[in-house]
């Protein structure tokens, strides 16, 4: 398959998900179908890249793709299973730290990155705190610090001196905007479940995290930006 039917697919998969979100009933066995499929044909973008990186750095996107799948099910079916799929989205993150911090050295980049993330992930845990539940409240305290430190890694990458290689530096910029993206996307989803809602938030959530495994994906390949 081409890499333009390919991504196709992907888009087309992406708006039935989101689409199917906003039906209920009969209709919304389009939403259980295509949530995890989007997430797999993404994941088949890093399996099929020519790589840029370690073998090891695709082995982990893929690992950390796998277990995005199984939160996407998780939190979807029709009981809570918030908890499960936090927990499923956090090994995620886990495996997307392990393979931004390959190469990385502390310097300027790293503390910039680590600034700037501390302190929007303080300022939106300082927000949702009163709303969240008492159980909730370490879960969701752990999943920012994950969370956080994955994007840390990946805008470090980015702002590090000196560059690295050509396709080492477009692999880099591909996984930042994924980080950054995920953070979005996460970030909307917890105001959404927590503090009373947000208008559209099937759309601005699904569609923020399609595009951030979407360029995690492509951070495998040598694709430019």
């Amino acid at each position: 398959m081409t890499s333009w039917r390919r991504e196709g697919l992907v888009l087309l998969a992406a708006i039935l998900a989101i689409v199917g979100a906003f039906l209920h009933g009969d209709g919304r066995w389009l939403h259980w179908l295509a949530k995890p499929a989007t997430t797999l044909l993404i994941a088949a973008i890093a399996w099929q890249a020519r790589p840029a990186a370690s073998p090891s750095y695709r082995r982990a996107v893929l690992a950390g793709m796998l277990l995005s799948c199984v939160g996407d099910i998780a939190l979807m079916l029709p009981v809570d299973a918030f908890v499960p799929g936090l927990v499923a989205f956090l090994l995620a993150h886990v495996c997307y730290i392990v393979a931004f911090r390959t190469g990385l050295r502390a310097g300027a980049g790293l503390w910039g990155a680590f600034v700037l993330l501390g302190a929007f992930a303080t300022l939106n845990v300082l927000g949702l705190w009163p709303h969240l539940p008492a159980p909730m409240r370490i879960p969701v305290l752990a999943y920012v610090v994950v969370l956080a430190t994955m994007a840390v890694l990946a805008l470090a990458r980015v702002w590090a001196r000196p560059q690295p290689a050509a396709p080492e530096s477009c692999s880099a910029r591909w996984a930042a905007i994924g980080a950054v993206l995920f953070v979005a996307s996460d970030s909307l989803l917890a105001w959404d479940r927590f503090a009373g809602g947000l208008p559209l938030a099937s759309l601005l959530v699904l569609s923020t995290y399609y595009a951030a495994q979407y360029a995690i994906a492509r951070s495998v390949g040598r694709q430019p930006l």
